[in-house]
């Protein structure tokens, strides 16, 4: 039985071979993956803050505003139709202090009566209410109709008034305003539910 010499003094005994991995045996191609690797992610990141950031597209009209030929809005005299409804704003009673008398109603502020015709252009019957009208001043403020002073107002015709097609109504919707209001639009509705048409009140046929 033959014996290993003995090692000499000074030598190094020998290690076997190193067994790299694949990245190691590869080191351009691990390079070119990171690379790629991270171009995706600052993409998909940058086209997640691109959404983030887009501003939000306008919001959608709330109501429809009947406009004339020349572009503007129907003034005092002009009919305009919403629904079942065509209505006719023709004429404007401001500086009303009571309604009704001594049993009537005060005004917190004043009066402001408007004077309408309302036609049923449908072909059912349609009730007419003062409540579903609104009031816009020069500052933007709206103001709701006062039915309950409406009722004391002989001819208003103002308070759930039905109207069968073909018929035309008369009517006046009371609004209690402040002394120093200047009432520019109004916006009117054949049911509270309607998209509503506007009347400029500054402006007369």
């Amino acid at each position: 039985m033959s014996r290993q010499p003995p090692p000499q003094w000074g030598s190094v005994p020998e290690r076997p071979p190193e067994r790299r991995g694949w990245f190691a045996r590869h080191r351009l191609l691990t390079v070119l993956l990171a690379v790629t690797a991270g171009l995706v992610v600052l993409g998909i990141a940058g086209s997640f803050a691109g959404k983030e950031s887009a501003a939000p597209p306008p919001p959608a009209p709330t109501k429809a505003e009947a406009v004339t030929d020349s572009g503007r809005l129907p003034g005092v005299g002009e009919p305009v139709r919403d629904g079942k409804f065509e209505f006719t704003v023709t004429r404007l009673q401001p500086g009303v202090g009571n309604i009704g008398g001594a049993y009537g109603q005060d005004a917190q502020g004043q009066f402001l009566l408007v004077h309408m015709t309302v036609k049923n252009i449908g072909d059912r019957a349609q009730t007419f209410d003062g409540a579903d009208q609104k009031l816009i001043d020069r500052n933007g403020s709206e103001y709701s109709a006062d039915t309950a002073a409406a009722l004391y107002l002989d001819g208003s015709e103002s308070f759930l008034q039905q109207i069968n097609p073909g018929n035309v109504v008369d009517g006046i919707v009371v609004f209690d305003v402040p002394k120093g209001a200047e009432p520019v639009r109004m916006e009117l509705h054949d049911s509270m539910f309607s998209g509503g048409t506007t009347v400029d009140l500054t402006r007369r046929s």
